[in-house]
């Protein structure tokens, strides 16, 4: 059961020798986000994207209505469900479409939808699929509310990207007025009486303000219209809340099984290593024993006293063996006798300090025994720390547990170690791990599990 930290470390000394990441890519700007986002890359993608959201927010629109109209007309004769069910397939291909789409210019990632579950093959199984699955029904709601969102943004993002460059750049084009046009400058109001243009240098100045800010305005209102796109795409474009929680739900029932079957065979090997050799030298021991009884009594003797040895060590690895499937004192006492117990058969000092009020359910508190003892024999093997402590405590319907200790520090759940074992064990029951261990320690790993009573 006890898990190894040796990969870890070896990955917390890789990190320290390569160096770390640093944030933003290395990179420091030397302009304020306010004055480099309308040159951003990421600022043309999210208009580029507003563009084209109107040309293909009609094209889904159209489809989407006239495939269900059509459908719902004919449904009083046999054409209606198969057409209503092509119209619900397209709306899904569009929907990966988009999904591609917001991918590459908004940098959202969004995990593609459960896949149509048929019990049997054929084209009625698939077209009952289709109408029974929630992803096609809401790829057709977004068609449908994603069309006058593309149009309200489109207009907006488009007129003020255009107005704010264009009056950014009056200055360079405004001869063009008095040239060609037979005016001033650019009207900005005018009757049979009065008349206003902006044709002198501090009009000018002022109008290319004016265009500066809505310059530097516009990449944040495309933003928050893109804000808009990426809720409707992620709400009815991705994986519902429930598919979601059904596919977490599968990983996690065969990480208990894995997890099972790996602790059966450790028994198995553990009693077949262990305590059935003994038992079976013991009972040879025995058979010679009594064959000598009548011939050699002192030798007898010493077979006998040598066979309850035997039987003692034997007793002490059944002990050690049923200690480590569920302990006694754990039981019967609870976490804080139990982690006392671990905590005195630890080669470093550990402090054990359990603030519980109550006992949680017996699953729960021997999943936080086997959590806590493998730590500490990890502590034992890899740390070289001198000093250790375990504190166990209730936050609302959370348990936590946290260890730390002094040591070299280093640990990691990545990289295949053993603390990404035990973190997939605790993911199974919604629990958490996190490891907060630099190079050169202390290390500090918190768990927390659902606070479940009886």
């Amino acid at each position: 059961m006890a898990t190894e930290y040796g990969q870890g470390y070896g990955h917390g000394l890789a990190l320290h020798e390569h160096g770390l990441p640093e944030h933003d890519g290395g990179r420091r700007h030397r302009l304020p986000a306010g004055l480099r986002a309308p040159f951003e890359a990421r600022s043309w993608r999210e208009f580029g994207y507003v563009l084209l959201s109107l040309p293909i927010s009609i094209l889904l629109f159209v489809y989407a209505i006239t495939m269900v109209s059509l459908g719902a007309g004919l449904l009083v004769t046999f054409l209606g469900i198969p057409v209503l069910a092509a119209g619900l397939a397209g709306c899904r291909g569009f929907g990966a479409l988009e999904r591609v789409r917001a991918r590459a210019l908004l940098d959202l990632e969004v995990a593609d939808p459960e896949p149509l579950r048929m019990r049997r093959r054929g084209f009625m199984a698939w077209m009952g699929a289709v109408l029974k699955s929630g992803t096609s029904w809401r790829a057709l709601l977004y068609a449908v509310l994603h069309f006058p969102w593309a149009v309200f943004s489109f207009v907006v993002a488009l007129n003020v990207w255009v107005y704010g460059w264009a009056l950014l750049t009056y200055p360079l084009w405004f001869w063009v007025f008095p040239m060609w046009a037979g005016q001033d400058g650019l009207q900005i109001y005018g009757d049979e009486t009065h008349s206003f243009y902006l044709d002198n240098p501090f009009e000018i100045t002022v109008t290319a303000l004016v265009g500066l800010l809505f310059t530097l305005a516009t990449p944040w209102i495309v933003r928050a219209l893109t804000t808009v796109d990426r809720l409707l795409v992620h709400g009815l474009l991705g994986p519902s809340k429930l598919a979601t929680r059904v596919v977490e739900l599968e990983s996690d029932r065969g990480v208990v099984v894995d997890t099972a079957a790996a602790d059966l065979r450790r028994i198995e090997r553990d009693l077949h290593d262990g305590a059935q050799a003994r038992l079976v030298a013991l009972a040879m021991d025995l058979g010679l024993a009594k064959e000598k009884l009548a011939e050699d009594p002192q030798a007898a003797a010493r077979m006998v006293d040598e066979a309850h040895g035997e039987v003692k060590t034997a007793l002490q690895e059944l002990r050690d063996l049923a200690r480590g499937i569920h302990p006694a004192v754990l039981t019967d006492r609870g976490l804080d006798a139990a982690l006392s117990a671990v905590a005195s058969r630890c080669t470093v000092p550990v402090e054990v300090q359990v603030d519980l009020t109550e006992r949680p359910v017996p699953a729960i508190e021997g999943i936080a025994y086997f959590t806590v003892s493998e730590l500490l024999q990890n502590i034992s093997k890899h740390s070289r720390a001198t000093w250790a402590a375990v504190d166990v405590w209730r936050v609302e319907n959370r348990l936590m547990l946290q260890v730390v200790d002094n040591g070299i520090g280093g640990a990691a759940t990545s990289g295949g170690s053993g603390l990404s074992g035990l973190a997939e064990r605790l993911d199974a029951v919604d629990g958490i791990l996190v490891v907060d261990s630099p190079v050169g320690g202390p290390t500090r790993v918190t768990a927390e599990l659902p606070w479940r009573t009886v």
